[in-house]
């Protein structure tokens, strides 16, 4: 028995994966779980500061613009990575430039009208989520860092780069100004305004320094500047990497409403203060979140050139070793909540927040099977599979609104977190089914033996 152990653990250790691999993810979820930890401060503040209802106010304000943002994003990164694992592309430096000019046109665009989209959407939908007319100066304020929030090439360059330390440790430079921004804010009495501000402020600075990052990655890499590139002939050199680009888009926009809308549905059913209870619980929660994405910016990469390669055994291990860990995190993240979540939201937020409580608690059930899913997802883009993804996005889509106008009614915010777990739970579910089937059907016909054609 020992010996088998002992033959698996170093089957496990010496792995392709585990070495490299698993210290990158560890570098992120160690700068994410710091970055979570300090943006939470920067919400504690201007919640302690502004109390239940203008911080709902603020909250609603915030979902506004991540829902516009990700209605239109691209996700270019996902389409630009699965394009430069292609044979003739990686190796060609001026082919490379011209791909990233490509993301970086879309994620332009996608910006620039998102920013748009914040304002057209709170000037009609103000009053159904319970914002007063004067709050599209907010929108209106926060829409500058939504216009200049071009991530998707500057992420794609990290993320072949293999920058994950610089991925994980400087998005918390940002949220340290955010913090100390909000603490003045706090002593001086501001208001919500002087909060926005902040907000906005240090959005921007994040977006700009990852830009800065993405195009020293590129140098780095010995790939020229893509706004030197030639944009004239980018759709006839990569055919079908704008439908890709529109499969990736549908998919995040249906994850979308119910990750970010629904603080908004919240908010029409329940209020503002229970808008920033929700808020809040989704706040804590992003801390276990954002392994699942994070887990995306390590291995998809490597799961693209290795699918690609055929090495679909070496694949099938890759994913679900990462599941297993995962898995391993978000239990320990479940146990450490339920022993202390209610202590740190009454000390961090304040008594008036305690109600956050239940609502983190269901949230946090939700991200386990979030994460589950996560490298299933990545393994089912890496198969050339966004229309599948996004049929499975949308099906989740409708269950998610089927449990929520079910529950919501009688549950209130916490009916949106069991909705959240029925999204979470079929979305698992079925790419689980679809990547494991697909890629052991092309393993057994990897190694069935080919006719000889004779001579």
């Amino acid at each position: 028995m020992s010996v088998n152990v002992s033959n698996w653990y170093a089957r496990w250790r010496d792995s392709t994966l585990v070495r490299p691999r698993l210290q990158s993810i560890g570098h992120l979820l160690s700068g994410s779980v710091a970055n979570a930890l300090i943006m939470l401060a920067g919400a504690a503040i201007a919640a302690r500061a502004l109390g239940p209802a203008a911080y709902g106010v603020m909250a609603l304000v915030l979902t506004v613009g991540r829902v516009s943002e990700r209605l239109v994003r691209f996700e270019s990164w996902q389409p630009l990575i699965r394009f430069a694992a292609q044979e003739g592309v990686s190796s060609d430096p001026q082919r490379m430039s011209q791909l990233y000019l490509y993301g970086l046109i879309l994620d332009i665009v996608g910006a620039l009208l998102a920013a748009f989209i914040s304002i057209i959407l709170v000037l009609f939908f103000a009053s159904l989520i319970h914002l007063e007319s004067n709050d599209i100066w907010l929108v209106a304020i926060y829409a500058i860092a939504i216009a200049v929030n071009v991530r998707g090439m500057p992420t794609a360059a990290l993320r072949m780069d293999g920058s994950f330390r610089q991925l994980a440790y400087f998005q918390m430079v940002s949220s340290v100004l955010r913090v100390i921004l909000a603490y003045i804010c706090m002593q001086q009495a501001i208001g919500i305004y002087g909060f926005m501000i902040v907000w906005t402020v240090a959005q921007i600075f994040d977006s700009m320094l990852m830009l800065a990052l993405g195009f020293r990655a590129l140098r780095k890499n010995n790939i020229p500047n893509p706004l030197r590139a030639d944009f004239r002939s980018m759709k006839q050199n990569f055919p079908g990497f704008l439908s890709f680009a529109w499969s990736t888009n549908l998919s995040s926009t249906l994850r979308t409403m119910t990750q970010e809308a629904d603080t908004l549905l919240v908010g029409a059913l329940a209020g503002t203060p229970a808008a920033g209870m929700y808020h809040i619980a989704k706040r804590m929660a992003k801390v276990a979140q954002q392994g699942g994405g994070h887990v995306q910016t390590v291995m998809y990469p490597d799961m693209s050139r290795i699918w690609a390669a055929g090495n679909i055994k070496r694949f099938r291990r890759m994913t679900v070793q990462i599941q297993a860990a995962l898995a391993t995190f978000a239990v320990s993240m479940i146990l450490v909540t339920w022993l202390g979540g209610e202590w740190l939201i009454r000390v961090g937020f304040g008594a008036d927040y305690n109600e956050a409580y239940p609502l983190l608690m269901t949230q946090l059930i939700a991200v386990g099977l979030i994460l589950h899913a996560a490298p299933s997802r990545s393994a089912m883009l890496a198969m050339n599979q966004p229309k599948l993804v996004l049929w499975i996005a949308l099906l989740s889509t409708i269950v998610f609104f089927g449990v929520a106008a079910l529950v919501m009614p009688t549950y209130g915010a916490l009916g949106a977190n069991i909705a959240h777990i029925g999204f979470a739970g079929v979305s698992a579910i079925l790419m689980d089914y679809f990547w494991l089937s697909g890629s052991r059907k092309a393993q057994q016909l990897a190694a069935t033996p080919q006719p000889v054609s004779g001579g």
